[in-house]
Formats: structure tokens, C-alpha cells, sequence
């Protein structure tokens, strides 16, 4: 049986950056060479980044993906590399945007992968299971492919496909067993979510017992906007074996030797030059099948085998703190923004999305203001303060009741308008210094807060991203915790002040106030936001699952009540399976209530 030393890329691109997306796939090919690969993978529109959302249907976006797939392929034959079988995910287009008055049935955007050999387009494959659901839009943009492309490598038939594909039973992988394939490469954009890693290998097992072939599924890495991508790529036998799997989080080289059957017979030799399957070929599983083969590819290399080693996965703690710096750090790179600023209550949320950015970026580019008033407690400053020292960011002090007071002897306000109007004030306060200083102003709202309304316009929820968005309040205290004692292992100082993490929740915008004045405990509220927003379980389902259902009345209708200020909020790295925004859509006007 051949072998083949496969290297799967998980690398962090940038969407519309195709120059600098064309160099990562130049440089992590040189590396796979260096390494002895036989074939070399990247993952799901590497080209383009992904997802690129609607500049999908900007047709010089199109083409200018298409010239940078050519421009690769002849760059990599330039730097000596073109003997090496790359897979490059990227953009292609066989007819106009499906949205234009000259759409075309069956043709338009693709969602394509294409084997780079020789300096040339050998193969190509478009994507043919669409999702549809979650933060996914890909009916909207993409038309589905209809044939499997079978590639001939080092004397291996390998299959193309990408992401969702293997999520479906059925398609591609029920075809690439008719066709007798002895390998499927699947490469991905597939967005991070708490514990999905569970679910992938698993899946991966399904596909390759689908298939009856080895499966190397190659994952992207980094973030772009909400969305986080976490590696974790992997390669599996044909019987299920898992035989390698890269971390999370980082950007790596997975380099392993797979053994692989034979193809057959002669395996055709068509070439498909220019990004456009051929019409005709075998019909497969309702697909037809295209085969096409590379030509020489280097000798399998002399000396011990490659092995890629398995990654064990990490707690979940410590992958969802992964996640959000990763989420933000790149958030912040990749919009070019110097540093971040956020206000410094002394409480957890502040506290948890400091240590945060401090992990993300440095604390030369994390800048905390404390914005005391007349009821902030002596402990949250000093907790405040004492976080800072910590962590060593820049900690400023900015007094905010001199400006309220202002405001009260111009207006005559009172109650909830007060606590609001020092919200506010706060707000103007992080802006000015965001304007001036050119930082980009964190909120620092967690998930139960969002859902149910518990913040102030333009005010506590002011800022351009927030790291917590997707974080349960509960979820806040495990990683509050979990970051300390990580801190504590290997010997350096815990980020967050044990008074942070322990005393009871206030916004403190009023005396002696508390959140569960106005909430349920969170140990009570973060179920029944679970499952409601995260589950879709109306009142039945919750007063069936043991909430009480007085409360749950009393949530839901906040949580119907705040959809217009969550469709104001800043965007926040996704960690959940339903996050708001693209996940949950809602109509703000909705007369609609569970409880009849």
C-alpha cells in the first residue's frame, strides 16, 4: 500500500486580504515541503478568507479571487514548489450573482477548492452541501456543485470536499465509496462553539465508515468579527483509527503519513484547467464523478515516518478563555486598532474582560479607567486598583459626579433616570478617550445581562466589541476561577481579585443596590436563559423542566421586551451554539408573548 505524508495548514487568514492570504499558503507550503509532503491541504476559501459574506456578489471581489488562485499556483511553481499538490480553498464563479437579473439556473458564486500542481489549476471541486441555519447564509450566496472530483496522488484516488459536506450524511461521501476512493480531504471554516470538538471526531468517524477511506479534515484558525475559528484538525483511518490531531487556538502544521490503498486502474488523467468541472463522468450516490490526476509528486520520504502526534482536548474553562482571547486579539489586529479601552468597576465582568485583553494583547495596550460616583463602594475601587496592579495594565481614574451633577442642576430627574444618566456619562467619558487616543472601547455586558435587558443604552452597553457577549454570568465566575488557578499552577499572579469574584453582582448606580433586586439569582435566571434563547423552549417546556413558573414569566417577557437593545449591541466572539445576532433572529416589533 502507498503512503502518503499528507500536511494539513491550519492557518489564520483575513478576509479580502488575498495578497496576504496568497503568502500564507507560499510560506506553509515551503514548510510543508520542507517537511517531505506529498500533499498539502489549506483550509475552506483560504484565499479569500472566509466567510466573506456579501462580497460574494461583487463581481470584481469574484474575479480578482480567481486571478490571486491563479497567481498562487504559478508563484508556487516560481518558488519551486509547483511538484507539491496543493489544496487551496477560494471563491470561483460559473455565472452571474444569483441575486442579478442575468442569474443563470444552476450556475453562479461557488464555494471552490482547486489542487494546485506544476504551477497550473488541476482540479477543481465545488462545494455541494449549503448550510443554512445558524450564522450561515450559504443558499444566499452560493450555488450548490453537483460532481465529485477524484484527484490521482503518488497512486491514491483523493476526494474533495469541503465543511458541510461531511456534516451531511449522504452527497459526497456516500459517492467517494462508489468511486473507491482510499482518501477524503475535507477542509473547513468551521466555527468554534463550546464542546464541538466532541462532536467533530465522532463525525469524522460517521464520514470515513460512510466513505470507506481516511479522512484529513483541515480546519481554519483565528477570528473574524463574531465568528472564532479553533483548528483542532485531525486525520482518521479508515476503520475510525484517529491518527493525528492538531491544538486549538494556534496556528499549526500537521504533518503525518497516512497509509493508503492503491487506486485502480488507470485513474484518468483530465486535467480541469481554469476552475470548471467538465460536463459527463460516472454517476455516483446522484453525483457525477470527475477524475483527474497531478502528475509526479515528490518521492515518499526515506527515514522514520512523519507522525503528527494526537493533541489531547483541554478543559472546557480553559478552551472558552482560549476562544475569547483568540476572538478578540484578532478582532483587534486585524481591524488595526492600536489598543483597547474599557471601564473598571471592580466587578467581575470588568474584571474577567481585562485579564482578557491583557492575555490578548498585552498589557501595554489595555488601558483601564475607574469612573467612580457618589456609590461606588470604597472595595470596588480598591478592586479596581488592585486588578490593575495585577496585570500591569495603564489604570487612570476619571470621577464622573462633577458631570452629573451638572446634569441634575440643568434637569430634573430621578430614579431609573439617574442611574441611567451615570451610565451615560461613563459612556461619553470611554468615547472622548477612544476619539482622542484612538483605542477601541470594550463593553463588557455578559449573556444573561443582554438577555434580558439588564444594561443602559449608550451607556454601560457602549463600546465596539464585547468579549462576554456570548458568556453566560455563571460561565463568568468558572472562568474568573479557572483563569486564577491556571495563573496560580504556573506561578505567576492571579489576573482577578478574590473580592471581585466573590461579592454579590451591583452596577452600583444606586445605594446599596444589587442585581438580584432587580433579577433572580443567576444561579436560577441562567438556566431558564438557556433554554430559551439558547434551546427554544417556550413557557411549557421550562415550567416542565422544574423553573418555577412565576419566575419564568417574569424572564421571558424581559427578554422579549430587550430585543431592541441586543440589535444595538456590539458585536462579541461567538462561544455558544445560538449567540445573538446571526444565530437568533428575532423581530424587534412582536406582539408574540409565551405566556399568552
Amino acid at each position: 500500500m502507498p503512503t502518503l505524508r499528507l500536511a494539513l495548514s491550519q492557518v489564520n487568514p483575513s478576509v479580502g486580504d488575498l495578497a496576504g492570504n496568497a503568502g500564507l499558503v507560499r510560506r506553509w507550503t515551503r514548510t510543508a515541503a520542507d517537511a517531505g509532503a506529498q500533499l498539502v491541504l489549506f483550509p475552506e476559501m483560504v484565499l479569500t478568507g472566509y466567510p466573506v459574506e456579501d462580497l460574494v456578489f461583487r463581481r470584481s471581489f469574484v474575479a480578482a479571487s480567481q486571478a490571486a488562485l491563479r497567481r498562487v499556483a504559478a508563484d508556487l511553481a516560481a518558488d519551486g514548489l509547483g511538484g507539491v499538490p496543493v489544496v487551496v480553498g477560494y471563491l470561483d464563479a460559473d455565472g452571474p450573482p444569483q441575486v442579478s437579473s442575468d442569474a443563470e439556473p444552476g450556475r453562479g458564486a461557488r464555494n471552490a477548492a482547486a489542487v494546485l500542481h506544476g504551477g497550473e489549476v488541476v482540479a477543481t471541486y465545488f462545494k455541494h452541501h449549503l448550510p443554512n441555519y445558524g450564522v450561515f447564509d450559504e443558499d444566499r450566496y452560493f450555488v450548490p456543485g453537483d460532481a465529485l472530483t477524484v484527484v490521482r496522488v503518488g497512486g491514491v484516488d483523493v476526494a474533495l470536499t469541503i465543511c458541510e459536506d461531511m456534516w451531511q450524511a449522504g452527497g459526497p461521501f456516500a459517492a467517494a465509496r462508489q468511486a473507491g476512493v482510499g482518501l477524503v480531504v475535507t477542509i473547513n471554516g468551521s466555527p468554534y462553539e463550546l464542546n464541538k470538538d466532541d462532536i467533530r471526531l465522532p463525525l469524522v468517524r460517521r464520514r470515513a465508515a460512510e466513505a470507506g477511506a481516511a479522512v484529513a479534515y483541515v480546519n481554519m484558525v483565528g477570528g473574524q468579527d463574531e465568528l472564532v475559528f479553533e483548528g483542532d484538525s485531525l486525520i482518521v483511518g479508515a476503520d475510525g483509527t484517529l491518527l493525528a490531531r492538531a491544538p486549538q487556538f494556534v496556528e499549526h502544521l500537521l504533518v503525518h503519513d497516512v497509509e493508503l490503498p492503491a487506486a485502480e486502474g488507470s485513474g484518468g488523467d483530465t486535467a480541469l484547467a481554469g476552475g470548471a468541472a467538465p460536463a459527463g463522468g460516472e454517476l455516483a450516490a446522484g453525483m457525477r464523478i470527475v477524475r483527474a490526476a497531478v502528475g509526479d509528486v515528490p518521492p515518499a520520504p526515506g527515514g522514520a515516518a512523519a507522525v503528527g502526534g494526537i493533541i489531547e482536548p483541554v478543559a472546557d474553562e480553559a478552551e472558552v478563555w482560549q476562544a475569547l482571547v483568540l476572538g478578540l486579539r484578532d478582532y483587534v489586529d486585524k481591524n488595526r486598532f492600536p489598543s483597547v479601552v474599557l471601564g473598571l468597576s471592580g466587578g467581575i465582568d470588568s474584571a474577567v474582560v481585562a485579564a482578557l485583553a491583557v492575555d490578548a494583547l498585552g498589557p501595554d495596550r489595555v488601558v483601564g479607567v475607574s469612573l467612580p460616583s457618589r456609590h461606588s463602594s470604597e472595595h470596588s475601587r480598591a478592586d479596581a486598583e488592585d486588578l490593575a496592579k495585577r496585570t500591569g495594565l495603564d489604570y487612570r481614574v476619571e470621577p464622573i459626579q462633577p458631570m452629573v451633577d451638572t446634569f441634575l442642576a440643568n434637569l430634573s430627574l430621578s430614579g431609573v433616570t439617574v442611574e441611567n444618566l451615570q451610565a451615560r456619562v461613563r459612556g461619553v467619558i470611554l468615547m472622548a478617550l477612544s476619539n482622542q487616543e484612538g483605542h477601541l472601547v470594550l463593553t463588557t455586558g455578559n449573556k444573561s445581562e443582554l438577555a434580558v435587558g439588564y444594561s443602559t443604552l449608550y451607556g454601560d452597553s457602549v463600546g465596539g466589541f464585547n468579549p462576554v457577549k456570548d458568556v453566560w454570568k455563571t460561565l463568568i465566575w468558572r472562568l474568573a476561577k479557572w483563569r486564577n488557578a491556571d495563573a496560580a499552577r504556573r506561578g505567576e499572579t492571579p489576573p482577578i481579585p478574590e473580592n471581585s469574584i466573590g461579592k454579590p453582582p451591583s452596577a452600583e448606580l444606586s445605594p446599596g443596590q444589587l442585581d438580584s433586586d432587580t433579577l433572580p439569582d443567576y444561579d436560577v435566571l441562567d438556566p431558564i436563559l438557556i433554554g430559551y434563547v439558547d434551546g427554544d423552549l417556550g413557557r411549557t417546556g421550562l415550567v416542565e423542566s422544574g423553573h418555577d413558573p412565576a419566575v419564568v414569566d417574569r424572564v421571558l417577557r424581559m427578554v422579549d421586551t430587550a430585543e431592541y437593545k441586543r440589535r444595538q449591541s456590539a458585536p462579541g466572539t461567538k462561544i455558544s451554539m445560538k449567540a445573538f445576532g446571526r444565530d437568533r433572529r428575532l423581530p424587534i416589533t412582536n406582539r408574540w408573548r409565551e405566556d399568552g
